[in-house]
């Protein structure tokens, strides 16, 4: 179930520094925040996915 989580998270970061890219040759100040965001969001679901496979584990 790892890999395509992690095929996800790439993918999320690949669009994220898309946006960032485009942010910076427009000079555009949302697109740079829509960037930041969608990489925040992919930070997030790889630890929530770390967290809790560590506590299902420890449950079970």
């Amino acid at each position: 179930m790892l890999i395509p989580i992690l095929i996800f998270d790439v993918a999320l970061v690949a669009w994220s520094l898309h946006l960032m890219q485009e942010a910076f040759e427009q000079r555009e100040f949302s697109l740079m925040l829509a960037g930041t965001l969608v990489a925040l969001a992919a930070a997030a679901m790889l630890v929530v996915y770390f967290l809790m496979g560590h506590c299902l584990s420890y449950l079970t």
